[in-house]
């Protein structure tokens, strides 16, 4: 697939998704709970499906809702004591609570508290809000409930949303976030809206999910990837049947949603009277369909996202993480998006490297569709000395031209072997990017190099082999997308 161009009107949508969310406010008296799927902050996803879009866009489009907006984050108690990791960041969610926290607080959004859902005196959960309340965070619990969420009499009780902590909250906006699927969002907006109701306040739901995009077509490449990338949730988008129903018109929504309105519309109904939506559609207020302003380009990018996510699979299933149902459906999707691997034009330059070689090898496709690859040798990892002749084409540096010295590689590798116990000499990236850091202070090569990392950002990798967490961490943090072949070295 060739290089990406821009697909998505960023502007656009800061302004018309803040409108649209201050005009869902306006239809309820006192109070909106707006459920906030996917990632608040750092959306990569979004921002590789709909080139264009900023990772911080959701971020920032609250921020132009500050004074009206306090936001509360909300954690699974058993994803703390199982110890649950966020994959892209690869931190545990309490720690994505903590970091989520410090970064709202810090751009100056203010988050009034923490919810601990499905609550039963777990010791972890008990240790984590121990640790937010000597930060000076408030902490709430929320507790499982027998039978949810079908057993509605149990629900709408003392026993049920009653039983929960009320989340005092004073602010007419209060944004529901979580580090992850799973956390219990909805169920604490809903068990908002009991208890809010109990004490008199018209306070209203909404939920804000960016995919699937409910104005794009059902098979449209961007909500394919969204299936894609939830393949593991076995999340499956398909057309609103409530919604064409009550206006005879086609959205698109995702199975669990569809699924769990019946149930929504009779908590609404118990909860305020009569429901105000006649479709999950309808709950939405998601604008990002309304942005895209080149189709042919978020088609290209969330096509190569396809590919990335069935080599992602791979991957995982090498590694015992995922299963062959998954795989069967990322292949499915494969098929339907219309694409292969040999698609990912990374791929071949990297395979026949290492066939020329007889050793691992790497390759990186520039946003202006060169190719770029890295071989194995003794004292670099194929990964490592791509980077290095990454740099040197984005710097105008001579191919021949050695940026470090085998008299400063050496050293750190006779290091990492004969003191710190490792086996592979081999320079990972970021020990790469360290050592050329250092021999920047004296060669001007080496420092050039060093002013066109910057550029890494958006490029395409592939390795032949499955890359160390220490190599595939240093490319997510470099911004730079990673598949690899399924195999080890």
């Amino acid at each position: 697939m060739s290089s990406i161009k821009q697909g998505f009107d960023n502007d656009k949508y800061l302004k018309m998704q803040s409108e649209h969310i201050r005009e869902r406010i306006s239809h309820f008296g006192d109070k909106l709970y707006l459920e906030f799927g996917g990632k608040l902050y750092d959306d990569y996803h979004a921002s590789r499906v709909l080139p264009g879009f900023k990772p911080d866009s959701k971020l920032q489009m609250l921020l132009q809702l500050r004074d009206e907006a306090e936001i509360v984050i909300v954690i699974n108690s058993e994803d703390i004591e199982k110890n649950k990791i966020r994959g892209d960041l690869g931190i545990t969610y309490d720690v994505d609570v903590i970091r989520l926290y410090n970064v709202f607080t810090r751009i100056g959004l203010y988050v009034s508290s923490v919810v601990l859902t499905r609550y039963e005196g777990q010791r972890q959960a008990d240790a984590f809000a121990k640790r937010l309340e000597a930060l000076g965070v408030k902490v709430y619990h929320h507790y499982r409930i027998n039978g949810y969420p079908s057993n509605l009499q149990l629900i709408m009780s003392d026993e049920g949303y009653g039983k929960n902590d009320y989340i005092e909250t004073t602010r007419r906006l209060v944004v529901i976030t979580a580090p992850g699927p799973g956390s219990g969002k909805m169920a604490t907006c809903l068990s908002q809206l009991y208890h809010e109701n109990k004490r008199g306040i018209n306070a209203g739901y909404a939920k804000f999910e960016t995919f699937p995009i409910w104005n794009l077509p059902l098979r449209h490449p961007v909500n394919l990837a969204y299936e894609a990338a939830t393949s593991d949730l076995n999340d499956v988008n398909m057309i609103d049947p409530y919604h064409l129903d009550a206006y005879g018109k086609t959205t698109v929504n995702y199975n669990r949603d569809v699924e769990i309105f019946p149930v929504l519309n009779a908590m609404f109904e118990m909860i305020l009277g009569e429901s105000p939506y006649k479709s999950p559609t309808d709950m939405g207020v998601n604008m990002a369909g309304n942005c895209i302003v080149d189709d042919d380009a978020v088609c290209e990018a969330a096509k190569a996202e396809i590919i990335r996510r069935y080599y992602i699979g791979l991957c995982g299933r090498k590694k015992g993480k995922v299963a062959d149902d998954e795989i069967y459906k990322l292949e499915l999707l494969m098929k339907q998006a219309g694409v292969t691997m040999q698609d990912r034009r990374a791929v071949a330059p990297a395979l026949k490297k290492e066939e020329e070689t007889g050793a691992p090898a790497a390759a990186m496709e520039l946003p202006d569709g060169t190719i770029i690859t890295g071989r194995t040798s003794n004292l670099l990892g194929a990964a490592s000395a791509l980077l290095l002749n990454a740099l040197k084409h984005f710097g105008n540096i001579n191919d021949e031209v050695l940026l470090m010295s085998p008299e400063v590689i050496e050293p750190i590798a006779d290091l990492k072997v004969n003191h710190l116990g490792n086996n592979n000499p081999r320079l990972h990236t970021d020990e790469t990017l360290i050592a050329l850091s250092i021999c920047a202070t004296t060669d001007e090569n080496a420092a050039t190099a060093m002013k066109q990392i910057e550029k890494l950002r958006g490029c395409e990798v592939h390795s032949t082999v499955i890359l160390s967490p220490v190599d595939e961490r240093t490319f997510k943090r470099l911004g730079v997308n990673v598949t690899c072949e399924p195999k080890f070295d």
